[in-house]
């Protein structure tokens, strides 16, 4: 039940609140094969004023900075090849087409145009073809976070498919109508990489629903030329970043209980590339890896251990792998970070609560921050993390406060719980809550059992538990944030968004101790939840069962079938084409409160998917979610 990005059951659960104004971003970061280059497309929050920018590795000396549409497109999908050819994607939404173009020592041409929507775009090992993932005719934006399309008709009969068509750099522009993928009709690639000798591509796959079945698909070659697909294994794990090793002879992934759509984590997993059963070859590390390369013989890529996001490294001689980190979100194109052909630079664009993003580069045992274009943005607020014990479990979180709070005066505070329920709240500049802190609100956002961060067993910690540990994990999160900040008890409030929803809802029921909850597309009755979403296989997992095997143990997880217990005045938002979790089931916990008599209000945002996105209502939610926990919260004057 998550979007996209971090914008649903895993981070992005939560209100849309104000940005730090005139931040320069660093987005689709790139590192060139020798280590010498990055590329990133560099943006302000001025509209239209996006570039390609490419500086020096060594000081950030920038070389060449270009707007290859002009301000009439968003740009995306930056790759280079093996002879420093930069790739890159160009979107005309009105047009309803991506195009792919490529830069070669200043000369800019088209090599295809898809009338729909394309991400990924990858160099062959030799450089002298292009692969990419199109979706032909799309009728919605790719995940299912994304709004959904009418339920009319026959439903069920027909979905998007995301498949991969290659192009020969030596040949002309490809029309719109000419793009012919290679892989089957029939099935959804999730993610790819090329073999190394070019002939095709490992892939994570599935059959039919894409937005789905991402929690069943499988490892599979597919061969560049005929499309013939070839299952090398059925990983009982959900599984991402699918690479292969520099001899092609083994694959990675990482495996984990939920981790798809932009909030990827797990263990990683190898297997023969002919096939096999995957071993594990983590399974003991307390962090969880979130994104995977292969170079020079090495398994690399990015983990979170506790409040730390850094290099990982799955052959190095520390214990767990863990490198060079900071209490931080890492960012880099397709990836956290990208590396250089022999695994020994790396870039990645980092970012906390207090300090906006910057490119950090260079060697990877002590990458360092090349750009400084946001070096004199003050900070919005104060952070900490704070750690505590639970029943055996160790969580952390994150505690926000005012600019210039007054540490003798209480003060109320918001809880923000993440989405997922597989996932974690990291560090974004600003990250999100200048309303509430400006207002005077503590923000304590918590990574209870099922979070990212501690590995695996961790995340699984609360399979046939939800609402149970993990609710009683942020209780006592609060009152460790209450030892070290002067939050009155008396004025707590709630909120999260997915995932976070669901526990904002079901909290009502389980304890008087907030005064005030919001709760974003939450789940009130898993029973019609199961019926009635577009994603229902992440929920096996977690449950065991299927509803119709096991219905109790849907049925115990249900807020609605406590919703007498439910006392806290409630506002609940929803989009009005979320496909993870339908309206209906704000609809369903609504009337209960309405019926109980406990204060409530219901807003049900046209066009909308998981997630309030269009700015209008993006400032709707944000004016009335403040102005309820205001009118709760707020001592009279």
């Amino acid at each position: 039940m998550r979007p996209a990005f971090a914008f649903l059951l895993a981070a992005t659960a939560t209100p849309a609140f104000a940005a730090p104004p005139q931040v320069h971003g660093f987005a689709s970061l790139a590192l060139s094969p020798q280590g010498d280059q990055v590329a990133s497309v560099e943006s302000t929050e001025s509209p239209g004023n996006s570039t390609i920018t490419l500086r020096s590795v060594r000081g950030g000396k920038v070389l060449r900075s270009f707007d290859p549409c002009r301000s009439a497109c968003s740009l995306s999908g930056l790759t280079f090849a093996s002879d420093g050819t930069l790739a890159w994607l160009e979107r005309d939404r009105t047009a309803g087409t991506m195009m792919l173009a490529v830069d070669k020592n200043g000369k800019v041409r088209t090599i295809a145009t898809v009338k729909g929507i394309a991400q990924t775009p990858r160099f062959s090992p030799d450089g002298k073809r292009i692969a990419l993932l199109v979706t032909i005719g799309a009728a919605k934006e790719a995940g299912a976070a994304q709004a959904g399309v009418r339920q009319v008709g026959e439903i069920g009969e027909k979905s998007d498919e995301q498949r991969i068509a290659v192009f020969d750099l030596a040949a002309g522009p490809i029309a719109a109508n000419a793009v012919k993928p290679v892989s089957p009709a029939d099935r959804y690639i999730y993610e790819y990489d090329w073999t190394p000798d070019g002939s095709g591509f490992v892939v994570t796959s599935a059959l039919g629903n894409g937005d789905n079945n991402w929690w069943v698909a499988t490892l599979d070659a597919i061969d560049a030329t005929s499309g013939v697909v070839r299952t090398i294994a059925k990983p009982k794990t959900q599984l991402n970043f699918p690479r292969v090793s520099p001899d092609g002879k083994t694959v990675a992934f990482i495996g984990g209980l939920m981790s798809d759509f932009g909030s990827v984590g797990g263990d990683v997993w190898t297997v023969p590339f002919a096939g096999g059963e995957p071993q594990n070859i983590t399974p003991r590390a307390r962090l969880t890896v979130t994104s995977l390369v292969w170079t020079d013989g090495t398994i690399r890529g990015t983990a979170l251990r506790g409040d730390q996001a850094g290099l990982f490294s799955a052959s190095s001689d520390r214990a767990d792998g863990f490198g060079w980190s900071r209490p931080a979100s890492l960012s880099a194109g397709d990836a956290k970070a990208a590396w250089s052909t022999n695994g020994q630079t790396v870039a990645t664009v980092a970012q906390d609560f207090t300090h906006a993003p910057a490119i950090f580069a260079g060697p990877v045992s002590a990458p360092v921050q090349i750009t400084h274009e946001n070096d004199a943005i003050s900070p919005t607020m104060t952070a900490r993390s704070i750690s505590w014990k639970n029943e055996g479990f160790t969580a952390q979180g994150w505690l926000l406060a005012p600019l210039g709070a007054d540490p003798t005066k209480k003060a109320p505070m918001i809880t923000i719980v993440h989405g997922g329920p597989s996932a974690a709240n990291t560090p974004y500049f600003g990250g999100g809550y200048s309303d509430l802190l400006d207002a005077g609100y503590y923000v304590f956002l918590p990574n209870p059992r099922g979070s990212y961060g501690q590995g695996e067993a961790f995340t699984a910690a609360n399979k046939r538990d939800f609402g149970g540990g993990d609710l009683r994990d942020i209780l006592t999160g609060i009152d460790a944030a209450e030892k070290v900040a002067p939050i009155d008890d008396a004025r707590l409030g709630l909120t999260g968004g997915s995932y976070g929803g669901f526990m904002a809802m079901w909290a009502n029921t389980q304890t008087n101790r907030f005064k005030a909850i919001v709760a974003g597309a939450g789940l009130s009755n898993w029973v019609s939840y199961y019926g009635t979403n577009g994603i229902d296989q992440w929920m096996l997992p977690f449950f065991g069962k299927t509803l119709y095997e096991d219905r109790k143990a849907y049925e115990d997880d249900s807020a609605v079938n406590f919703i007498t217990r439910a006392k806290t005045p409630t506002f609940i938002y929803v989009g009005e084409r979320d496909i993870e979790v339908p309206p209906t089931q704000s609809v369903e916990y609504w009337h209960g409160l309405k019926d109980q008599g406990v204060p409530t209000s219901l807003v049900i945002y046209p066009e909308e998917g998981h997630g309030i996105r269009a700015p209008a209502n993006s400032v709707d939610l944000r004016r009335r979610t403040l102005a309820w926990f205001d009118r709760y919260l707020k001592p009279v004057q």
